[in-house]
């Protein structure tokens, strides 16, 4: 097997504040554009897994068949096995992987899926060849990424465009794309993939809950997370800094009008 190309550092981290958004992931409202092409017999790899509770969800959608929650930072696994103990799952394990070098032989899995991935690693287009690569023939190859420069939101609160510019700033010092969503039939193309069903999806944030969490969650990983710290260290911002940008998320929450949208392009390739 070839040695592991990631060079990328995960902008986030996986402090409560991530693990309140990524814990909320469902295949529901984060893979239906893929469902459809689920069948029971099934065996799945799902790279980035984190906490497990897409992963959790196509194994319970599979139950004749099994799938793998794959994860490049080793601490998250163990909340993963959680939440797949918790639903009685058997038909389900997790291990440590790099995209860009994954350890299985040609052809093992009916279905490679990728959620908010590609926006992450050092070399998108060699991902999704290793995607590709382990998928067997007439198999899938599922990706979804956000567009952080197409998300969109009211009111206006000052303050937010400051969050995107100083995100997408953080995100491409680490090595990562923060638009990866655009990018995405264009890096399969480029891996050589032809069979491309390329759509969108959204998440939407509009009432006092919906409102609270994403508002909350964005605050708070503004200030306390790993993303906050490389903001700092890099130069990007300071601490005065962030902390105004976590009150303009908290100013946008309060707001009855506030609407946050984020856009994702979805790709379903077949192998």
């Amino acid at each position: 097997m070839s040695e592991p190309q990631e060079t990328a550092v995960y902008t986030h981290g996986h402090h409560e504040s991530v693990l309140r958004s990524h814990t909320w992931r469902t295949a529901a409202n984060s893979a239906a554009y893929l469902l459809g092409s689920l069948k029971p017999h099934m065996r799945i790899l799902d790279i980035g897994c984190g906490p497990g509770t897409i992963t959790a969800d196509l194994a319970a959608l599979v139950p004749e068949g099994r799938v793998t929650g794959a994860d490049h930072a080793p601490g998250i696994l163990d909340q993963a096995r959680r939440t797949a103990d918790e639903r009685g799952l058997t038909n389900v394990d997790f291990t440590v992987a790099d995209v860009h070098a994954l350890d299985y032989p040609d052809d093992t899995f009916c279905g490679v899926h990728a959620h908010q991935v590609l926006q992450h690693v050092g070399d998108p287009v060699r991902a999704l060849r290793e995607m590709r690569r382990v998928t067997k023939p007439g198999g899938f190859i599922a990706v979804r990424d956000s567009d952080y420069s197409a998300m969109t939101w009211y009111p206006a609160v000052p303050g937010l465009d400051d969050w995107r510019e100083l995100y997408l700033r953080v995100a491409r010092a680490n090595g990562g794309e923060p638009d990866a969503g655009r990018r995405l039939k264009s890096w399969a193309l480029a891996a050589g993939l032809t069979d491309i069903t390329a759509t969108s999806g959204t998440w939407t944030y509009s009432t006092a809950e919906e409102r609270a969490w994403w508002g909350g969650l964005w605050a708070d990983r503004t200030v306390a997370s790993a993303y906050a710290e490389r903001a700092v260290e890099g130069g990007h911002a300071t601490t005065e800094d962030l902390r105004a940008v976590a009150d303009a998320w908290r100013t946008w929450a309060a707001r009855d009008d506030g609407w946050f949208a984020v856009l994702h392009g979805e790709l379903l390739c077949r192998a």
